[in-house]
């Protein structure tokens, strides 16, 4: 008896409809799987056996065959055991087959007691199920409220094999998940455990990074170890604009797709901020696998990626984020598939200013030579520095300052400030898809926004011959310099903003290692 289901694979951060047909074509081969599954899914056949035997169900005694098509398609991962399973007591008459079998997509992972184990990518699974008109979705337990954020899908949370043989003989009823998106979204986006307020001092370094986040510039933070450089850092994702939908959504779809949402997690509501260790490989960082999977820079997509201790990175993980940061964007080519992850995000460096760390410190000696911190410091390449907009030296806070009573600047202050700044920024851009910040425009578009006066031509000049500054370092301060002039309400860029923008560039500065 031939029977099909429906199940789903995730490829990059979308869906495609798997067909799951179980026939019984006799013979005392083996049962067999066919439709090109990697060794997860073939295993599914003793996974599925056992939690059918373990619940009471007849082992089917004639040859089965599943055939997953389409064929020219890897599929992978052990999601496809709950749609086997059940298409293997429909093929052997132990559950009756009536059209409901064909209206539903089915996804989850089998323990041998017949238990249901989460999977990956629900949240893409759904909107492919709603694109393509299936009634509903039924899945595990721990992923249907993410599911469940589609609306115009049912979607059900199950937790065993048993529920669902009992949902399609009609022995049981299963009730949708609902959720309200809104409501749960707008409830916890100011929800932060870190605040500005706690940071004592450092009021230059936390002007410098309202710049970076009213603009999404990228920022190197440079100072002796116990500044504050991390603890700095951490508090960003607390002065950003707060996510729209659209931008949770194709958050939340990354995280789904790696498998990094919590348990009976729904959507993303605050921009991610990701912390790599220095160790990372080069793969894990933009991504990449057999079935290509999103790297560290797209699951901070919309957020922060910070790297602590920049120069203890391997050089060739840096180097392969270059063009990642100018097309917002990674694209992972294998020989059968071309998967684009979206990466954009902010990056946020720390790094000592030379191996021992307190080479300019105004208290302690520095213990390295000349050339020793010039070493240190190329561990950084030039063209990556130069898509660091804003180069910050952090210096030690005095104990005055330290003990003092009185209370930082909240990061809701500064938030107010940063988002009216994006406000005039999305007004700007509104004819141009794809642009929502300063740091996004175009060459093009920089010619027409980031307008000077001779003044500050001259001052630009200046600078440039001064600090023999790239053509790239002249346009992240013209973007810069847009982005000071929106924080001040300004509809020019003036001279003094410039030249606030032109001190965001001391790791120009020749022999500033020297």
């Amino acid at each position: 008896m031939l029977v099909k289901l429906y199940g789903s694979a995730v490829y990059g951060v979308d869906a495609i409809t798997i067909t799951i047909e179980v026939d019984t074509p006799g013979g005392t081969q083996a049962n067999t799987i066919v439709g090109l599954p990697d060794n997860a899914v073939k295993e599914s056949l003793e996974r599925v056996t056992s939690a059918l035997k373990n619940n009471g169900y007849e082992r089917p005694r004639m040859r089965l065959v599943v055939n997953m098509a389409p064929a020219d398609i890897r599929k992978a991962g052990a999601a496809y055991d709950l749609p086997i399973a059940i298409g293997f007591l429909a093929a052997s008459g132990q559950l009756p087959v009536g059209e409901e079998l064909s209206q539903y997509v089915l996804m989850g992972e089998l323990s041998l007691d017949g238990s249901l184990q989460p999977i990956k990518g629900a949240l893409p699974i759904a909107i492919q199920a709603r694109a393509e008109k299936f009634k509903g979705l039924i899945l595990p337990a721990q992923n249907a409220r993410e599911a469940a954020m589609v609306n115009n899908l049912e979607v059900y949370g199950v937790t065993h094999l048993q529920e669902v043989a009992d949902f399609f003989s009609g022995e049981k009823q299963l009730s949708p998940i609902t959720v309200n998106t809104r409501e749960e979204f707008f409830q916890s986006q100011y929800d932060f455990e870190l605040d500005f307020n706690d940071v004592k001092g450092q009021e230059n370094v936390k002007r410098a990074l309202e710049i970076a986040a009213a603009g999404s510039h990228n920022a190197i933070l440079i100072g002796p170890p116990g500044a504050g450089k991390t603890m700095l850092a951490k508090r960003i994702p607390t002065i950003l604009p707060p996510l729209s939908l659209q931008e949770a959504l194709e958050t939340t779809k990354i995280h789904s797709v790696a498998g990094k949402l919590g348990a009976h997690t729904s959507l993303i509501s605050k921009r991610p901020f990701r912390s790599p260790h220095h160790t990372i490989s080069d793969v894990a960082l933009v991504g990449g696998g057999g079935i290509p999977q999103p790297g560290e820079i797209s699951l901070a997509h919309n957020g922060v990626l910070f790297l602590d201790e920049l120069p203890e990175f391997k050089r060739t993980v840096l180097e392969v984020m270059r063009q990642p940061i100018e097309e917002r964007r990674v694209s992972i080519s294998r020989a059968k598939v071309s998967i684009d992850f979206p990466a954009s995000f902010m990056l946020i460096a720390s790094m000592n200013p030379c191996p021992c760390g307190y080479f300019n410190h105004p208290e302690k000696d520095c213990t390295c030579s000349p050339v020793m911190v010039q070493r240190y410091l190329n561990k950084i390449s030039g063209p990556l520095l130069d898509r660091i907009d804003l180069h910050v030296e952090v210096t030690p806070v005095a104990f005055n300052e330290l003990s003092s009573q009185r209370k930082s600047e909240d990061s809701n202050a500064i938030r107010e400030r940063v988002i009216k700044a994006r406000d005039k920024q999305a007004e700007r851009f509104k004819d141009f898809p794809g642009i929502y910040s300063n740091a996004q425009m175009s060459s093009k578009l920089l010619k027409e926004v980031c307008q000077i006066n001779t003044l500050g031509q001259n001052l630009l000049k200046a600078a440039m011959d001064r600090l023999n500054l790239s053509a790239r370092a002249y346009d992240r301060i013209l973007k810069v310099s847009r982005t000071i002039a929106d924080l001040s309400d300004s509809e020019n860029i003036l001279p003094e903003h410039l030249a606030e923008a032109i001190q965001y560039r001391s790791l120009d500065r020749e022999g500033w290692g020297g």
